[in-house]
């Protein structure tokens, strides 16, 4: 496929040994298709696979990184997901995690559910001082088991709990302070801030650098898609969940007597 990822709202854009993933689907707010978290494995495999890439950057337009999938079910003109992939085929996470390659994200704005995951995977998360972040999967009814193994090995127990269990959303400062991220810069600097990230992480040895990487990413456990994508297709709360977002209402699970 080239440099296609398959996907209408991503673009693949070369710098010299730097692939940039952009994620571009304004009229969405940059929402996940299926077809663009495909398209993300897609691009991770490009970078380690041409002699001409070296490591990947993924970043949004506007004031929007990734605000998760599209719960409205959209796709776009050029989507290219192979038939009979579903689940753990689709979602990008653990391919950018485990990517060889160093993949550096460069978080210009908005940045929750899978979008968060997308940058948490990261080798390195540079963030704009303008970035906002959220863990919102539970208001929606999902028990997302990236975030169950993966936030507390980046912010501990109590701080995960709250973020899962809040659904609350917090600035680029609490993100630096607790972990989530690793970097905060300017907003107009950010483009040059994920840059020198990728730069530096290449400067080490790549044989190395992947035998730490192994032994680092056995720190998130074990990840229980089992029981998420076993809810996605048999539970009420998620489609109950998704219709209350769709609807712009609260969904049914809230108590009426809760005190405002």
């Amino acid at each position: 496929m080239g440099d296609d990822l398959g996907a209408g709202g991503l673009r693949f854009e070369r710098e010299g040994a730097i692939g940039w993933c952009i994620i571009d689907r304004p009229a969405a707010r940059n929402a996940f298709t299926p077809a663009m978290y495909y398209g993300l494995k897609r691009a991770v495999r490009l970078v380690n696979s041409d002699p001409d890439l070296a490591a990947l950057i993924i970043t949004g337009v506007d004031d929007v990184f990734a605000p998760g999938g599209d719960l409205g079910g959209r796709s776009e003109p050029g989507d290219d997901l192979p038939e009979g992939l579903a689940g753990t085929d689709v979602v990008p996470f653990l391919t950018i995690r485990d990517s060889r390659a160093p993949v550096i994200s460069a978080v210009n704005g908005i940045c929750q559910a899978g979008g968060l995951l997308v940058a948490m995977m990261s080798d390195i998360a540079v963030a704009s001082e303008r970035a906002t972040f959220r863990v919102p999967e539970l208001l929606r009814g999902i028990p997302d088991a990236t975030y169950a193994a993966a936030l507390p090995a980046h912010v501990g127990i109590a701080a995960a709990r709250d973020l899962i269990l809040s659904a609350r959303r917090f600035d680029a400062a609490e993100a630096l302070r607790l972990g989530v991220i690793s970097r905060v810069v300017p907003h107009d600097q950010l483009r040059e801030a994920a840059l020198t990230a990728a730069r530096e992480v290449l400067q080490t040895a790549p044989i190395a650098r992947a035998q730490v990487k192994r032994m680092l990413n056995e720190r998130y456990g074990q990840i229980d898609y089992q029981t998420m994508f076993g809810a996605l297709e048999t539970s009420p709360e998620p489609r109950e969940g998704m219709r209350a977002f769709m609807e712009k209402r609260d969904p049914e699970w809230i108590p009426r007597n809760l005190p405002v």
